[in-house]
């Protein structure tokens, strides 16, 4: 079921909503015509589903319809409580009952950071559910993986997921105390304060945090993906701090399909705040190069999308 409310949200046009899917309810926003090909938005660690407002307002004006979701653990309703539950299996079968639950049975996928891996990895898997791959910031898994073995800048770079998986709730204490300084460094001033201060307060709120951490704690850091069978676009930010060149030049060896690398000089991680119109121009020319529209079929559970 997917209730969309009237609610006013701070972005133009923007919708907020609630779908059920897996016996979860998620939270998410919703732009564009609902005639328009869907593209799905997956966010990162430590931000929601608003991250991608400003480049969702762009693909509405092209005439897409973009959707962002809160995905596990940032959605109130959605928020199991072990570990073992924030594998990344779930979070892409978390995916592909959203996009069932929308009627949708291909569409453009799109993800940033953690959303990145969870897109990677279901374009991997199920490539004939996917009409395009949008990645920003996130090199390929199997590239990113071997790069923080082998590159020894990409170990140094890569030494915060350390500490992320920490047990006993340390990692959560270095992030929060004396006012989430350590939180608020994460984003290296590249964030508007209102959002980072709205980030800051959910991740403050009692669960929400630890459930954003259980991705880094139920990783498995020799996992393998295999290659990409789906039109691909990579944006990358040259100045990315915790991403680095290795990975991110590694990628093209993993996609067999077309690929389009698009790097930002001088970009950092947050390349979603920091360029928004330069991110939604690539994805809007690598949405109108894999046209035609997604199939829509009748879904088991009624929606109103």
């Amino acid at each position: 079921m997917t209730d969309i409310g009237n609610q006013a949200a701070p972005w133009m046009d923007i919708e907020e909503f609630t779908l059920a899917a897996r016996g979860m309810v998620f939270s998410g926003l919703a732009c564009g015509p609902k005639e328009g090909e869907t593209v799905l938005l997956l966010h990162g660690f430590p931000q929601f589903a608003d991250s991608w407002a400003e480049v969702a307002v762009a693909l509405a004006k092209a005439g897409y319809r973009a959707i962002a979701i809160d995905q596990r653990g940032y959605s109130a309703g959605a928020r199991p409580e072990t570990v073992r539950d924030y594998a990344v299996d779930d979070l892409v079968a978390d995916v592909l009952a959203i996009a069932i639950a929308l009627g949708l049975e291909r569409f453009h996928l799109a993800g940033h950071d953690w959303g990145g891996i969870v897109a990677w990895s279901l374009a991997a898997r199920y490539p004939d559910r996917l009409q395009s791959l949008s990645i920003v910031s996130t090199p390929h898994v199997d590239a990113l993986l071997e790069a923080r073995r082998t590159d020894r800048d990409q170990k140094r770079r890569s030494r915060y997921i350390t500490v992320f998986r920490l047990p006993f709730h340390v990692a959560e204490w270095l992030l929060l105390r004396r006012g989430a300084s350590a939180l608020k460094r994460v984003f290296k001033d590249k964030l508007p304060k209102p959002r980072l201060d709205d980030y800051v307060s959910r991740l403050s709120q009692p669960g929400v945090l630890t459930a954003g951490l259980s991705w880094y704690r139920a990783l498995d850091l020799h996992i393998r993906i295999g290659r990409i069978n789906v039109p691909t676009v990579f944006i990358w930010g040259s100045n990315d701090q915790a991403l680095g060149r290795a990975a991110a030049e590694a990628t093209s060896a993993h996609v067999n399909a077309s690929y389009r690398f698009v790097e930002l000089q001088g970009g950092s991680h947050w390349l979603l705040e920091e360029s928004p119109e330069v991110v939604a121009e690539a994805l809007i020319d690598h949405l109108k190069a894999n046209a035609p529209s997604n199939v829509k079929f009748s879904p088991q559970i009624s929606s109103d999308m």
